[in-house]
């Protein structure tokens, strides 16, 4: 008796699992795409406030975070801003030079600097675009809230995959 490939249980199971994973190279490749296409967004939307004010994206969210909080540590605003503490150091160095914030020293302890606006620098804060995490916020708020709660679980595991050191 012969069997004949396409009767074969384990042909079929084989050809199956080549085709489900065939299915999830697709998907996984169209994720890599759509993340690289929000990469792109995100940063188009950075290039635009560059060109049209002469910041950074970090130099905005540290604009826009001493507009709506008032004078903040740089410890604080390095948290904010996602950025290292010798970097946003950077970035005030380069705000205050611009004259957009001011570096204020406690009395009690001189080694500690608020950072707080200018004059111009809160008008500039005032007609800076929303931040494109506005926009985000805005429209997942009329999400379902079990969508909303996949769509969060699913960006962390896009995150963390992402920041893993060992990953080839």
């Amino acid at each position: 008796m012969t069997i004949k490939p396409e009767t074969d249980i384990l042909y079929i199971i084989m050809l199956a699992v080549t085709k489900m994973n065939e299915k999830n190279e697709l998907i996984i490749k169209e994720i890599a795409l759509l993340v690289r296409r929000l990469v792109k967004v995100i940063s188009h939307d950075s290039q635009k406030v560059s060109r049209q004010f002469g910041l950074t994206g970090p130099q905005s969210v540290v604009l826009r975070n001493l507009l709506d909080n008032g004078a903040m540590s740089s410890a604080d605003l390095s948290r904010i801003a996602y950025v290292t503490p010798s970097n946003i150091t950077g970035i005030i160095d380069r705000l205050e030079n611009k004259g957009l914030v001011e570096r204020i020293r406690l009395k009690d302890d001189r080694r500690v600097a608020l950072i707080t606006l200018t004059q111009s620098g809160r008008e500039l804060s005032k007609i800076l675009p929303d931040p494109i995490e506005e926009r985000f916020i805005s429209r997942i708020d009329n999400m379902d809230t079990e969508h909303i709660k996949v769509l969060g679980e699913a960006i962390n595991q896009l995150l963390d995959m992402a920041e893993k050191k060992d990953c080839k």
